[in-house]
């Protein structure tokens, strides 16, 4: 099964950063990807979905939240319905202390399956595109807070 993985130093505290990346339904605060976001189901406790409406007329995304981990600060989620040709999307994102700087570390990962001919550009996508440009933003939208 192809992975892929993107981190990011993040200028916030963990638990500021966490309380931001934990709102299942804030995604188009921070992620420049995500035009809008819908839960289907009341709150954002294990069993959530979300419908994320893809900007620039991407489509949507339904994904359901399968682990919520407010101690380790991690969460998982699985795509239920989406525009791209994978099967068993799985993915990760956890917020860490840097406890040298007052920082987060972010580490946001992927475990999916997908046509062999796929995998390697789905990889680079879902690992630039998709987690690289969100943690970018994120790490954006905390330092627009700090100035």
């Amino acid at each position: 099964m192809p992975e892929a993985l993107a981190t990011a130093i993040v200028p916030a505290d963990a638990a500021a950063v966490w309380a931001v990346v934990r709102d299942f339904d804030g995604l188009p605060r921070w992620h420049p990807a995500i035009e809008h976001s819908e839960l289907e189901t009341p709150g954002d406790s294990v069993g959530a979905i979300r419908r994320l409406t893809l900007a620039g007329g991407g489509g949507e995304v339904r994904e359901l939240l399968t682990a919520l981990d407010d101690h380790a600060r991690s969460l998982t989620y699985e795509i239920l319905e989406s525009p791209f040709a994978v099967d068993l999307y799985r993915s990760t994102i956890r917020v860490v202390p840097v406890t040298t700087t007052g920082e987060s570390f972010v580490e946001w990962s992927l475990v999916f399956d997908c046509d062999r001919a796929d995998s390697e550009s789905l990889t680079e996508f879902f690992t630039r595109e998709v987690f690289a440009a969100g943690l970018a933003d994120l790490g954006a939208h905390f330092s627009a807070t700090v100035e």
